[in-house]
């Protein structure tokens, strides 16, 4: 196994968040492994890969107000509770709910740059409590058992949504189930409008499957379609938010978008991977028809290829995903991905990656450029997510997209692509 850092950092993203926290607000990082009654980044890794025990709350209202906590430093000057003079308190926007200011004199400093993102931030603060009903049950709704049209008509959300006859009504109904209630009655601050709720549960569900139509914009961007063969698809640099909680069932929407297929294998691959159902061994041979397996493999992407693809223990894939690989992120972030990427060009397998926003996509353009990568197509995502994402240590940051761009490269410049 390679080392999983270097001089110039670690190639574990969530410890790159950590850093970024840190240097942007002095002490939010260890705020976050207070509330979780942690002493270092390495004992919160320990925790989620499930070698010792996760922090039990005793209560909702415990567990809420603790994420609440993690929110809590002034938006202009970066205090911390802790940091605060006798005479100052920090006090939230009262439109958005999202950010704290320990002064008036803060908040007025802070207005210029805060009015642009008030309004999208108050829906950040919904959505990352309604997030949780996916750790219920209540989400994702089930969707419709098959696509009346055929994938390669699907191109876009509105496309999509034409397809799901009861998917309205489903939604509805997680408004008023009683994971909802328990919800709203043990955080600190008001229920939103029901029309308030339901925009943030399709913002919740739309997050959750952008990354199985993503896959399906990808197979059709190389014309791979698994009913007239099997396929084998990695998701290289799979991490936290695609192992913590998921479910074989995960990519099912594949059975629907292609009924009657050959067999779909999905494989995540990465070293931030968490126990889960889906941590088990890829399959040798093709898996059962009309059925999407799903398996994973603990580590960087170069080390899969050599212990399992190269030795014939795992099928070479069809096509490569990657969601927000981050490679341009920092040295250790791409001195990780390097290998991956140059095995990649160097087999001619068709890979698709997916950016946060354009100034990602921008920068990973100009990596792929200088290491001579033939990039085919690049540009917005057809099934970006709804749900917006801020920098938590800097709110007025512009807000993000799950899968909001793309690049699709096979190859390197010059070579011929089949």
């Amino acid at each position: 196994m390679a080392s999983q850092s270097s001089a110039h950092g670690s190639v574990f993203s969530n410890q790159t968040g950590f850093n970024a926290l840190e240097s942007n607000v002095p002490g939010l990082g260890g705020v976050i492994l207070d509330q979780l009654n942690m002493k270092d980044y390495g004992e919160y890794r320990e925790a989620v890969e499930g070698k010792t025990k996760i922090i039990s709350f005793k209560n909702y209202k415990e567990m809420f107000q603790k994420m609440e906590e993690t929110f809590k430093f002034c938006a202009r000057c970066s205090k911390l509770p802790h940091n605060l003079s006798g005479a100052e308190t920090l006090k939230r926007c009262g439109k958005c709910l999202n950010v704290y200011y320990c002064s008036k004199a803060c908040q007025m400093a802070d207005w210029p740059d805060h009015k642009k993102a008030c309004k999208k931030l108050r829906l950040v603060a919904i959505d990352r409590l309604v997030e949780w009903l996916m750790f219920t049950g209540d989400l994702p709704v089930p969707t419709e058992p098959q696509w009346s049209r055929p994938a390669a008509e699907v191109g876009s959300w509105e496309a999509w949504l034409a397809l799901q006859g009861g998917f309205d009504a489903a939604l509805d109904g997680v408004l008023i189930s009683p994971n909802m209630d328990t919800l709203w009655s043990n955080v600190e601050r008001p229920r939103p409008e029901a029309a308030d709720l339901r925009d943030a549960v399709w913002r919740v569900q739309s997050e959750f499957l952008s990354r199985v139509l993503t896959v399906v914009a990808a197979l059709q961007r190389f014309g791979l379609d698994p009913r007239d063969k099997p396929l084998t698809i990695h998701l290289a640099g799979a991490s936290l938010n695609e192992s913590m909680g998921a479910r074989l069932t995960d990519y099912d929407e594949l059975n629907r978008a292609f009924p009657g297929h050959q067999g779909v294998e999905v494989v995540l691959v990465g070293p931030e991977l968490v126990d889960s159902p889906v941590i088990r061994p890829p399959l040798k041979a093709i898996g059962p028809a009309e059925r999407v397996y799903i398996s994973a493999y603990k580590g960087l992407y170069h080390n899969f290829w050599e212990e399992l693809v190269e030795t014939e223990k795992a099928a070479r894939p069809d096509l490569v995903v990657g969601f927000h690989p981050g490679f341009h992120a920092n040295p250790g972030l791409l001195e990780g991905w390097m290998p991956t990427l140059l095995l990649l060009s160097d087999y001619n397998i068709p890979t698709f990656f997916s950016m946060f926003s354009d100034a990602e996509l921008q920068a990973s353009l100009g990596i792929l450029h200088d290491m001579e990568i033939k990039v085919l197509a690049s540009g917005p995502s057809p099934f970006s997510s709804h749900k917006p994402e801020m920098v938590q240590s800097c709110p007025n940051k512009p807000l993000v997209y799950c899968n909001s761009c793309f690049i699709c490269y096979q190859g390197m410049l010059g070579s011929a692509t089949s």
